[in-house]
């Protein structure tokens, strides 16, 4: 206690001088959308002649806030409190405007701009690590094949807002349905809804698989698997994703949830005990609590008729059962055979269903993607109108592909895993001295900050795309 009191005692303040900022690691994704064309493609597709502040330029600008940790237009104040590094960064209220004029027709230009970007950067990605990063599975990566997650997330929300309704957990706001890129971590596409949309809505899930595949760059597009829980499980979403497999010179696989519904139980009572076989556990090898059968054959040829009558004839039902945890939520069937059930339907011909299983299991990482990114802007929707908070979620959008894009360009080692909240603490906002010397600007980090290396490092390859 005498130190403490000693340490506080010697402690002065002096306000003096204008050469230290804070907050100095924003200039790097703020940089990172300069070099990608991201801002001048927005700037082109949003900007207009009349107003002063370049309207591209302003959603750059609140994106970045995002990255850094912004939950509201208040938090550009970051930017805006530092001109000299910065520059003039519009006012909150220009912002509100420029955000407000991003109608739907706005919307989709700005979605051409992204994917058009990400197409660049997936090159630069490629010339740096030599292919996209693989999808991985218990069992080893999927190799070229590029992973979409689809899932809906709930966001609370406690005060009256436009559309924002109950939702089916009891809570109160909004629902969207999001796509991510399970090799990336970016988020493809998102449809803002209000708090009741359904879970399953077939047109919404239709809609964003195909804004997801147009987000993925045209090289990378042929070889494709799309993912969905128990949402995906509807007539028209399976025969959706048929269609766009069988087309010429792409594959599109599903692996989707499937209903535990009297068909699948009655199949389930059939399966003899030689036709159940382990699980596989995180590290690939076999369970002794959970196991994966196959339920095609006994679906298709049940003593009542083809089960799957309607469906795709090449879809495959595959079910896994685990011993009970206590705490869960079962049905009467379930409660009854003691094991708790999960199907999973998918097209994927051959394999075993241990690591079709497996491959659908880790669709929980999406969980991931939408936690990172609720720290990212998504989970508070600042305004009452719902089309500024449309507007709001792309920028949230854009600050996800930049945090993302730092990752896979700029950075190695544990930052080029980290979540957003470590690169915030660790980059974004490390504080700098700025010095002026033959008209440029130096960031000087303190050489005993653990990451300043990181930090110059990023600083230079960003600078150094062309």
């Amino acid at each position: 206690m005498q130190a403490i009191t000693d340490w506080s005692k010697s402690l002065r303040v002096e306000v003096r001088g204008d050469d230290v900022v804070g907050h100095a690691g924003n200039v790097v994704p703020r940089m990172l959308a300069d070099a990608t064309g991201l801002t001048s493609g927005l700037s082109a597709v949003l900007s207009r002649p009349e107003v002063f502040h370049d309207r591209g330029v302003v959603l750059r600008d609140v994106a970045v806030s995002i990255a850094g940790g912004g939950q509201n237009l208040a938090g550009t104040a970051v930017l805006r409190d530092q001109g000299q590094l910065f520059g003039q960064v519009a006012s909150i209220p220009t912002m509100w405007r420029s955000l407000n004029e991003i109608d739907d027709a706005a919307l989709t230009r700005v979605m051409w701009v992204r994917n058009k970007v990400r197409e660049r950067v997936w090159q630069l990605v490629e010339a740096r690590h030599g292919r996209i990063p693989p999808s991985r599975t218990c069992y080893g990566d999927l190799g070229e094949v590029i992973v979409i997650r689809i899932d809906a997330s709930l966001v609370q929300s406690h005060s009256d807002k436009q559309h924002a309704a109950g939702n089916f957990k009891g809570g109160y706001g909004f629902h969207p349905l999001t796509a991510w890129c399970d090799n990336t971590g970016e988020l493809l596409a998102i449809i803002a809804r209000p708090g009741n949309a359904g879970s399953n809505t077939a047109a919404d899930h239709i809609a964003i698989i195909d804004a997801a595949i147009a987000a993925i760059p045209a090289k990378w597009r042929r070889n494709l698997l799309v993912s969905i829980d128990g949402a995906g499980s509807s007539h028209a979403v399976v025969e959706h994703l048929t269609t766009l497999n069988a087309r010429a010179g792409a594959s599109v696989a599903y692996s989707v949830g499937f209903d535990l519904d009297e068909r699948a139980r009655a199949a389930i009572g059939q399966m003899p005990a030689a036709g159940w076989e382990a699980a596989l556990d995180p590290a690939g090898l076999a369970r002794d609590d959970a196991q994966v059968a196959e339920l095609t054959g006994l679906l298709r040829q049940g003593a009542d008729g083809d089960r799957l009558a309607g469906w795709p004839t090449d879809m495959r039902i595959l079910v896994r059962r685990e011993e009970i945890e206590e705490g869960r939520q079962l049905s009467l069937f379930e409660q009854i055979n003691g094991y708790r059930y999960q199907l999973i339907a998918t097209a994927t011909r051959g394999g075993q269903p241990q690591r079709l299983e497996a491959r659908h299991r880790v669709h929980a990482r999406v969980e991931g993607f939408i936690r990172c990114g609720k720290d990212t802007g998504l989970a508070r929707w600042p305004s009452h109108s719902f089309a500024i908070n449309t507007a709001w979620v792309t920028a949230v959008a854009l600050a996800i592909d930049l945090l993302c894009w730092m990752r896979l360009l700029l950075l190695d080692g544990p930052l080029a895993k980290a979540e957003p909240a470590t690169l915030r603490y660790r980059l974004l906002h490390a504080a700098a001295r700025l010095v002026k010397r033959s008209r440029h600007l130096i960031l000087r980090i303190p050489e005993t900050w653990p990451w300043a290396k990181e930090f110059a490092d990023a600083v230079n390859r960003v600078r150094a795309i062309p």
